[in-house]
Order: C-alpha cells, then structure tokens, then sequence
C-alpha cells in the first residue's frame, strides 16, 4: 500500500525525473514513461530465465541483422512476418538452389561506441548464438543454423549463411529477440575462459548498436534509455520520436492503471481485464487493443493417459464445452473466438491458428462418450496455474460444469507455477489449460512446434508419424503449391484428431496516453519504443 500511495500521489514528479537529473532536463514530449508489471532480470536476452521484458528491451537496444516489416489492421499496427527487412543489413540474395543467403551489411552501421560494425562482428554474433549455452540455439536450429562454419565472412561487410537445404524459416530465425548482433571487440574484452562468449558479463551490460542506449539499470525498480542519435537501422533511418524511456516496474495491475489513467505514466500492457473499461472512458488515456494473432488460448488433453488416448472421448470433451459463456467469463469477449467455424472437413485457407468447427453440442458429447466406451462418463483432473488464475479459473468452473452435464467429474487442481510448468515439460497432466504464443506466426511452424516431438510444447503428447512427415516436407517445401497443400493438411489432420482444444486468441491490451501513437503489436509481446511518437 506504501508503494502505491508514493507512486499515485506525491512522487508522480520523482516517476517523472526517474534516471535523476538528465532525465528532468528532457522535454516532456521527448520523454515516455512506461510502467510494467515484471522485471527486466538480464541485460541479454539469450539467457535462460530471461523474462519477457527483457526481450522486449533487448529488440530496443539491440539490432538484429533482420527485422519483420509493420502493417496497419483496422485501427491497429501489427508486425508483418511476410515481410522481413534489413536492420544491420542492407540487402540479401538467396541463391538459386535457396542453400546461400548472401547478407550485405550497412555501409554507415556503427555500435553504440562509434565503431563501425563488420562483417567479423556479425560471424562472432552467429556463432555465439548457436554455440554458447543459451536459448539461442535450440531456436535457430529451427532455421537449420546449427553451426560456426555455416557461417563465412567474404569481406568486411558481407557474410554468407550455409544451408545443407533450403529451410523456409533461415531468415525469419535471425528476426528474433535471440538474434542480437554483438559489438564483438568490446565483448571480447570481458570473455575469459570459462566464459568465451562473455555471457556474464553481459548480463548487466551492452555491446550492441540499436535505436536505444541503457542509460542505468536497476533490476526489478527501473531502467532508463536515452536515444542512439547514430542509429540508422529504421526505415529510410530515421531516428525515433523519443529521446529517452524510463521504464519502471510496477507490480501491481491497479496502481499501474491508475498511473495511466491520471495521466502519470504513459504506456502499460497486460492490465487486469477489470481496470480496462476506467481506462477506455479516461480523458487522459486510451486502450488499444488487438489479438494475439501468433498465439492462442487452449484445453488441452493427453493424448497418451487414458481416456484421452481416444479420439472420441477428446471429441466428446470438444463438444460438450461451452464456448461462449467461457468466452465471456474468462476474458470478457476480449479477442477473436478459435472455434464455432461454419467448415467441416476442409478449412477455408491455410492459415492458422484459424477458427475450427467445435461447437457446444451436448447430445453429440454423450454420444461419443458411448461410443468409446464410457455411456456414464468418468472422472477427471483438469488444472490451471495460479499465474493464469485471472483467467483461467471462471474457465475452469465452466469446463467443469459443462462436463459434468454430459457425465464427466471433474476435479479442479489450482497448481502452483513452478510444478504446473514442471508436469507441463514432463507431460504428466492428463487434462488442463494454458496459452502459447509462437514467435514464428507460420502454419508449418506452429503444427512442428505444438503438435511434434516429445518436448515442452506439445501440450498434448500428441503423436503422429504423419504430422512429422508433413511438417518436414513443409519446412523444406520450394513449391508454394505444394507448402499450402502439407499445410491444409496439417489443419485437417489437427481438426480430426482434437489432441487440443483451441479456445481463442486473446487481445493485447496497450493502455496508454491519448498523445502516445504508433503503438505496434509484436510477436514478443512487448513495447517497441522505436515505433511510438507523441501526436
């Protein structure tokens, strides 16, 4: 209570000046104060535990060889991953066998210390990423960028990436928060041999030319950015709107809203549902809203634990549910609804995630459940975590209701974060719910990651020879024809089987100042500074 009465009254001011002196001699408009509800724990982004904060730091402070290009949508901006442009680069060729990206750098690219970025800074940034112990490198290899020696320098501003085949995600993989370009000379200086690749140290510091440069750090209270007046990495090179960002932690949801609403702070995401609607009516602030296009909300049965193991009892469950009550109870119809779609068999293109044709339909549920062997239904666990309790537990109380309507006992299990992840990773959850977000918004990437391998991500242990072999093909697939038709596959082949239960893509909520514009979804989660301006 302390924190929030010093934060909402006589320290609105000291908010304000946040990195002290310097940051009082900004103007006003020149400065955005964004409060959020985590902490940036690491200065570098590859490093496990890094939180989403830091990611979104990260892309801020950070160049990358490629960013994906922006598009409007409505009334909103979104990242567009159909378009990927240079940052550091300022052009690429792929070779005719698609094996050879050619990678040109920018003539007038410069670290953060003035020295000019080469093409030895960049083959030491590739090889730290697939070679260091980090999250790096279990990414890239999604890409097919496993290895230093894939990896050629052709002269001080060229580099070549080496495929053993042409792999559709190469490129997008260097988009990505892990793909930071390192200012090699200086991080050389704090490497030792234990640690090559000076991850230590730069967990609390920089070596990097992005748009932003850290001015102070203070994990888990602030940090403070002041603009790169060098930086040429932005369409056509202009600099950003902002001069300097003070970023400051906030934990609790109202205080954070009430900083917006009284016109203290000037950008939040992620506010409670609650606090949104006070937020919409404000003189002082707006809400800009949009799904989460590259994720979704899902139930999720284990398709190797009995009852589960049949298809019947997890098309059972899918028809028993009640969509819209769920819909409206968990997130208020913020967002854009995965289910109730007019199809059957045959989706309507190859996107996804996309609508799928699950609709609440009890006397199907119960025919079903006869069909595979249970007519008096059978009990059941289906947990949450407590992280996701907002939202998943008027979900839960539902799942339970609808199920019981049809035979099916449920008992609910409140897990905590830690061992909810834990029996996620190890597949030992028989029925539950939980969100994803994938990084890479492909339908190939999608079924590979969810729907493959016995890993993390494949919520529903869900096996099929078929799926791999399409998601293969894909991956590798030249013949856009071709690519389409393994992806209209996989959705169909998903749809059939109902390993998991997609629910909706819930929106991403940016409540901010109404002089703030230019707010862009990314497929991060988090703010790009870089986009923002005051109107």
């Amino acid at each position: 209570m302390k924190r929030r009465v010093l934060l909402q009254g006589a320290a609105g001011a000291a908010f304000l000046a946040g990195g002290g002196g310097a940051a009082q001699a900004q103007s006003r408009a020149e400065t955005l104060r964004y409060v959020t509800g985590n902490t940036i724990n690491t200065l570098d982004t590859t490093m496990p535990g890094a939180t989403r904060e830091s990611f979104g730091l990260s892309m801020n402070v950070y160049d990358r060889l490629f960013t994906f290009g922006r598009k409007k949508v409505d009334d909103y901006w979104t990242f567009d991953p159909t378009v990927i442009r240079g940052e550091l680069a300022k052009s690429y060729s792929i070779s005719p066998d698609g094996k050879v990206i050619t990678i040109t750098l920018r003539d007038n690219a410069t670290w953060q210390d003035g020295s000019p970025v080469t093409a030895e800074d960049v083959k030491w940034s590739l090889d730290r990423a697939v070679s260091a112990k980090s999250l790096a490198a279990p990414q890239f290899t999604t890409g097919s960028l496993t290895k230093p020696d894939q990896f050629k320098i052709v002269d001080p501003k060229t580099v070549t990436v080496t495929l053993d085949k042409p792999d559709r995600l190469a490129l997008a993989n260097l988009c990505v928060p892990y793909a930071i370009m390192v200012n090699s000379k200086l991080a050389k200086k704090h490497a030792t041999a234990d640690d090559p690749w000076a991850q230590e140290w730069m967990k609390t510091n920089t070596a990097a030319s992005g748009a932003y440069i850290v001015e102070s750090h203070k994990p888990g209270e602030s940090t403070v950015l002041r603009r790169n007046e060098k930086w040429t990495g932005g369409p056509d090179g202009a600099l950003p709107n902002f001069r300097r960002i003070i970023i400051q932690t906030v934990p609790e949801f109202a205080t954070r809203a009430n900083l917006i609403e009284r016109g203290d702070a000037d950008l939040s995401i992620d506010l409670a549902a609650a606090d949104l609607p006070t937020i919409e009516k404000s003189t002082k602030a707006k809400l800009v809203s949009m799904p989460i296009t590259n994720g979704f909300t899902h139930v999720s049965m284990n398709t190797q634990m009995a009852p589960f193991d049949n298809v019947k009892v997890r098309k059972a469950v899918a028809a028993a549910l009640a969509y819209d009550d769920m819909f409206q109870a968990s997130i208020f119809g913020r967002g854009k609804k995965l289910y109730g779609a007019d199809w059957t068999t045959t989706p309507p293109d190859v996107s996804f995630p996309q609508p799928i044709p699950n609709k609440t339909d009890p006397a199907l549920a119960k025919k079903l459940l006869a069909e595979a062997g249970h007519p008096n239904g059978f009990s059941t666990t289906f947990a949450y975590s407590v992280g996701t309790a907002a939202t998943a537990e008027p979900l839960a109380a539902l799942v339970k209701e609808a199920l019981g309507k049809v035979g099916i006992q449920v008992e609910l299990q409140k897990k905590p974060d830690a061992e909810f992840n834990t029996l996620a990773a190890d597949r030992k959850m028989p029925f539950f719910t939980d969100g994803a977000t994938a990084w890479l918004p492909y339908t190939y990437y999608f079924f590979y990651l969810y729907f493959t391998r016995p890993q993390r991500w494949n919520f529903s242990s869900f096996q099929s020879q078929k799926m791999v072999d399409l998601t293969l093909d894909a991956r590798f697939q030249t013949d856009q024809a071709k690519y389409d038709d393994d992806c209209k596959q996989m959705i169909e082949l998903f749809t059939a089987e109902t390993p998991l239960i997609m629910l909706w893509q819930p929106n991403h909520d940016a409540a901010m100042a109404k002089s703030v514009d230019g707010y862009t979804y990314q497929f991060y989660r988090q703010a790009d500074f870089r986009d923002l301006r005051r109107v």
